[in-house]
């Protein structure tokens, strides 16, 4: 079975609603991965924080993360790199892991926000 996994710069939580600022773009991914796994997708999600390992047992990961971690997130599926840069929509999620038709959900409608889009 294939695994969505998610590599996360470092943060506090992944939740995005840690201290005072709630970060929008990290509620609205726990949401979608949520969903992706009541779908019966497999995900992994990885704070460089927090999980430093699965970072560097990646070699991908590594080679494409950037200097100073500037093009993290990353998201790989089936082993490779579907999006690095930004945070994809629900729709582009479903896409990448063969949901046909994704419940809609609230955001601006763009594929990524901020950083590269996804293909």
């Amino acid at each position: 079975m294939s695994t969505l996994k998610v590599f996360d710069p470092p943060m506090c939580c992944s939740t995005g609603v840690c201290g005072v600022n709630v970060d929008p773009q990290l509620t609205q991914l726990v949401a979608d991965l949520n969903f992706l796994k009541q779908q019966g997708v497999a995900v992994e999600r990885f704070n460089l924080k927090d999980h430093i390992k699965a970072f560097t047992e990646n070699p991908l990961v590594i080679a494409e993360m950037g200097a100073e971690n500037e093009f993290l997130p990353i998201f790989l599926w089936q082993d490779k790199i579907v999006c690095k840069g930004a945070y994809p929509s629900r729709q582009q999620l479903s896409k990448w892991v063969g949901l046909d038709s994704p419940q809609p959900a609230a955001s601006n409608g763009e594929c990524c926000s901020g950083g590269t889009c996804c293909g």
